[in-house]
């Protein structure tokens, strides 16, 4: 009984695996987990991350994993997406913002000043990430044909 159940769970825990394993799937998915990995504000990409892949029937593993990889160049670039959104979406005179200016501040101005620039930083972000993610797919396809258990997978499909 309880060896029929594991097998079950093992059978099923595989196919998770496979989900989602064509070469074309899996760079859309490596491009949207690295992609997502990357946004602005920390703690969002893991959770939109697994619920893009279980809506679009992604490899979650997968996708996780390239949400992991690219969390280095989520801290290296909170600060060149706000400003090329505060270049790209902000009129009239800039606002200079240091850090002992905010944390002489009110708390009220404090969260205020923090949502502005994670506006304009996940604005900047939206305009990148979408060619990014094209991009990278296209680049990721052909060279995924050369996996084995990659191209495996697309011979059966």
């Amino acid at each position: 009984m309880m060896s029929r159940a594991l097998n079950s769970l093992q059978q099923k825990a595989g196919l998770w695996l496979r989900q989602g394993i064509t070469p074309r799937r899996l760079a859309l998915t490596l491009a949207l987990g690295f992609s997502i990995g990357c946004i602005p504000v920390v703690g969002i990409p893991t959770v939109l991350c697994a619920g893009l892949a279980l809506a679009m029937r992604l490899n979650l593993p997968a996708i996780q994993a390239a949400n992991y990889a690219a969390m280095p160049f989520q801290v290296a670039l909170i600060v060149p997406f706000v400003r090329l959104g505060g270049w790209l979406f902000t009129s009239g005179p800039r606002i200079q913002v240091s850090a002992v200016a905010l944390l002489h501040s009110s708390p009220l101005a404090l969260v205020t000043q923090m949502g502005r620039m994670a506006g304009l930083a996940l604005g900047a972000w939206l305009l990148i990430a979408i060619p990014t993610v094209a991009l990278i797919t296209a680049a990721l396809t052909p060279l995924l044909r050369y996996v084995p258990a990659v191209a495996a997978a697309e011979a059966a499909d």
